[in-house]
């Protein structure tokens, strides 16, 4: 039996097929820049995703797994694109992409659940903090709305941790239900008017489904990057988006799923480019997973769960063509625990370098607010044009 509550959601977000993987969330701020954040659930292959293929033990450690060089594209004279992803090798070729490698969160364990929660929450330890990063970025933006709230939606049944926390979100969940009549939402929004705990929760529901209602909403990922896109152009729109991908771990056939993964993930970025057009100048995507997966591979043609991953900033403002990072090698003595790549770089000085400087707000401040267990937190050199 649906509730009144269920109900509201089911006909507020009537606009197209149920979205369950990936997954949208959205925010809104009084500036023309936008920030996207891509979480990749189930700690994607850094390793074959921005691959060392300059390491003397890449290919020993990978064997079959290992990604040939002469079919992807080279970034440097160590490092080549996975050749999966031909539109972010594009957006390389343009400066508009760049990749972080050997990066992790504190994290040190081997947790998807626990990893994530550490990844959302920003804290040093899972569990320890209750609200989310992205929640926390948005108390230090300038409230679009008269009333001085900032405004999240959710493409989701329920809102990511990252987004959990004192600032206000609502939710849009398209269904795959049919329109709903105009004359029926006229006949609930009278029926709820004045129901003081309804009314907020349907208008919500309301302002959601007009901002999507020429957006489509299939999950197939040029779909969900043209939704996404259609939210953040318009001008009463979202600035802050939360995207989420799963099926990144590849304990066995990883060669051919994640190719596929990547494929779609590199589909999905380039229509939020091709969507978002002259607003792309103003937009900051990272990409980003909970943990990497171990150098060698397995026996069952994977890899299994491991520390340092790659991460990915795109977008208009992104000074691009370069790959970050302090590379720890993959010989047997450099290797985390002696199993995984070593991680080098921290993901929340990524985070908040990339969130600071899109909003013109300082990174130590940022990651101040947004990670208080590791204080402030600085990249060391710039990722937007500046």
């Amino acid at each position: 039996m649906l509730t009144r509550r269920q109900f509201l959601w089911c006909a507020g977000a009537s606009a197209g097929a149920m979205l369950v993987a990936p997954r949208l969330v959205l925010a809104s701020a009084d500036t023309e820049r936008r920030f996207v954040f891509v979480i990749q659930r189930g700690a994607a292959d850094g390793l074959n995703i921005v691959v060392p293929y300059g390491d003397p033990a890449y290919a020993t450690l990978r064997g079959p797994l290992a990604i040939d060089a002469s079919g992807a594209t080279k970034l440097d004279g160590m490092f080549a694109l996975h050749p999966s992803l031909a539109q972010l090798a594009q957006m390389y070729r343009d400066r508009q992409a760049l990749f972080v490698h050997a990066v992790a969160s504190p994290y040190r364990e081997r947790s998807h659940f626990d990893g994530q929660n550490v990844l959302e929450t920003g804290g040093n330890a899972p569990y320890r903090l209750k609200d989310g990063w992205m929640n926390r970025l948005l108390s230090m933006l300038p409230a679009l709305h008269a009333n001085g709230s900032t405004d999240a939606v959710a493409f989701a049944p329920t809102v990511p941790l990252a987004l959990r926390g004192r600032a206000d979100v609502t939710s849009y969940a398209p269904s795959s239900l049919p329109q709903a009549p105009d004359d029926l939402i006229t006949r609930v929004s009278q029926l709820y008017a004045g129901d003081a705990q309804l009314h907020p929760l349907w208008d919500a529901a309301m302002q959601a489904r007009g901002l999507a209602a020429d957006a489509g909403a299939r999950q197939d990922p040029a779909s969900l990057g043209k939704l996404a896109a259609g939210f953040l152009s318009k001008p009463d729109g979202p600035r802050i988006a939360m995207i989420e991908t799963g099926g990144w771990d590849t304990h066995s056939a990883q060669n051919p799923r994640l190719a596929a993964q990547l494929k779609a993930l590199d589909t999905m970025l380039a229509a939020l480019r091709d969507g978002l057009a002259e607003h792309w100048a103003n937009t900051t995507v990272l990409v980003a997973t909970e943990f990497g997966r171990t150098a060698a591979a397995n026996g069952t043609g994977g890899t299994d769960h491991g520390t340092a991953s790659a991460a990915m900033i795109v977008g208009g403002a992104v000074a691009g063509g370069r790959v970050i990072g302090d590379w720890p090698g993959l010989a047997n003595a450099s290797l985390y625990q002696g199993r995984d790549l070593s991680p080098t770089i921290g993901l929340d000085a990524v985070i908040a370098s990339a969130a600071g400087e899109s909003f013109g707000i300082d990174p130590e401040r940022v990651g101040a607010t947004l990670f208080p267990d590791s204080g402030s937190q600085r990249l060391g050199q710039r990722i937007l044009i500046g």
